[in-house]
């Protein structure tokens, strides 16, 4: 795509910070998992960490989804990139879905609007370094900078 960068000199802190959103992922995730311990997995509660509301099946989802991002940072070769865009869109998606439910019955993540925000926010993150991370040759380089300048 010609509007996505190639070879940013940027790159490098874009991938760093899609890895500090897998960290924090799992990282929430964990102390979720320890908080919300003998609960029901899909419990709605006021069980909360790091302020967030959360219940056993967001902290098994949010480990999965950090999991997933923290091995494509560490593969690298654009995977991370393709994680990170399509990742954010689901968290996007997840976010405005919980949004919507969020005091109703259909709240199955027990999330909190501070929750939702948090969500939101990691997904545009990701979403950025995703967009912003890509590596290619020399020859997508040049032909990107070609298209930008035409634009």
């Amino acid at each position: 795509m010609a509007h996505t960068p190639v070879n940013h000199p940027a790159r490098p802190i874009y991938r760093a910070i899609g890895g500090l959103v897998g960290l924090y992922l799992v990282l929430f995730g964990v102390l979720g998992i320890i908080t919300s311990a003998g609960n029901d997995v899909l419990a709605q509660d006021d069980t909360k960490v790091l302020g967030q509301g959360t219940n056993l099946g967001f902290s098994l989802l949010s480990i999965v989804l950090g999991a997933l991002i923290l091995l494509g940072v560490a593969i690298g070769r654009n995977l991370d990139v393709m994680i990170n865009q399509w990742l954010a869109y689901a968290l996007i998606v997840l976010g405005l879905a919980e949004l919507a439910f969020l005091h109703t019955d259909a709240n199955i993540f027990n999330f909190s609007i501070m929750t939702d925000i948090v969500v939101l926010t990691l997904s545009v993150v990701l979403l950025m370094a995703g967009m912003y991370g890509k590596v290619g040759s020399d020859e997508e380089h040049e032909n990107w900078q070609k298209a930008r300048l035409v634009l």
